[in-house]
């Protein structure tokens, strides 16, 4: 969802070359081929927007694989690239590295300042440990890495998998099936009190090419919408998108996560970024993209599957991945 968006918007900027990698191409937990890639290639910048990621489900059911694949893949992109002349690097973190009781807003310096949540540890280790390497980077060989923690995203081709998926793909995939199939109900986690921030991927991309013109320094960098929601609020508004009339049935047994997550991202906007499009639009813009014939099918069990969407751009001479 993410690479796809920054990909988007390199071409729409008309002054990046871009390098198209799919995921079936090049492994990024595998050193060998990602080495053998930057040697090859030698992008001059590198914008890392690749991980394993999943919604509270996926978390804590998979702690070693949302640990150890993404330590791979962040240390393989970041050692490969200065290795053979990587200008500038920017690593996407997220929210979640923030302790789970940080005072709210969320500021930068709150990182490393109490335990985290549960739920999702094993992912948030791993990208402080990316903020950290790029900031060793920096310190011993003096290399420009920026980190970014952007909130919750949402948008076009998000992982509407049920069992692996963020909240608003998620509800948007369990309420286009209850609809589908005339259910009264649709099970929720929670109780529905959190609150959280949400930041539709475009608006990400533009901040994120920003700060890769903007921005050099080694502090990290918050990037939300400043708007918060209690989850209730959000599977309300994801009903009347998606037209679902029934009832919403909270499992309360079911964990919560943070109870609030708001981030202060006064510093970037003070860098001239601010975001475009309101939860209301970006849910509608979401919609409309599930429902396109190239976002989602139904497989042989009736789940609503993702399908895989790679940009096709041309090769380019000079390449930045």
């Amino acid at each position: 969802m993410v690479g796809s968006a920054c990909l988007e918007k390199a071409v729409a900027l008309g002054n990046y070359e871009v390098l198209v990698r799919a995921r079936a191409e090049l492994d990024l937990t595998d050193q060998t081929a990602v080495r053998a890639f930057f040697q090859k290639e030698k992008p001059d910048l590198v914008l890392d927007a690749a991980a394993k990621v999943g919604g509270i489900k996926a978390n804590a059911s998979q702690p070693v694989e949302f640990l150890l694949q993404n330590l791979k893949i962040q240390n393989h992109l970041m050692e490969s690239a200065f290795a053979n002349g990587c200008r500038k690097f920017l690593f996407l973190g997220s929210s979640c590295v923030y302790p789970k009781l940080a005072p709210q807003p969320i500021r930068e310096d709150s990182l490393l300042t109490g335990p985290l949540e549960p739920t999702n540890e094993a992912y948030a280790i791993a990208k402080i440990a990316g903020i950290k390497l790029g900031q060793a980077y920096r310190r011993e060989y003096g290399k420009s890495v920026i980190s970014v923690m952007p909130a919750n995203l949402y948008g076009p081709r998000d992982n509407f998998d049920p069992e692996a998926s963020h909240v608003i793909p998620g509800m948007l995939g369990k309420f286009h099936q209850a609809k589908e199939s005339g259910a009264d109900s649709v099970p929720l986690w929670g109780t529905g009190k959190p609150l959280r921030e949400w930041l539709y991927v475009e608006d990400l991309a533009e901040a994120l090419f920003l700060l890769l013109e903007k921005y050099d320094g080694e502090e990290i960098l918050n990037i939300g919408s400043g708007e918060e929601t209690t989850i209730q609020q959000l599977a309300e508004r994801v009903a009347k998108t998606v037209g679902f009339g029934g009832l919403l049935d909270w499992d309360t047994s079911k964990p919560d996560g943070t109870p609030r997550k708001a981030l202060d991202s006064r510093r970037l906007f003070a860098l001239g970024w601010t975001p475009r499009t309101p939860l209301a639009e970006g849910l509608e813009k979401t919609y409309s993209w599930f429902l396109s014939e190239r976002g989602v099918r139904e497989s042989s069990n009736g789940h609503l599957q993702k399908i895989s969407q790679t940009p096709q751009f041309r090769r380019p001479r000079s390449p930045v991945h």
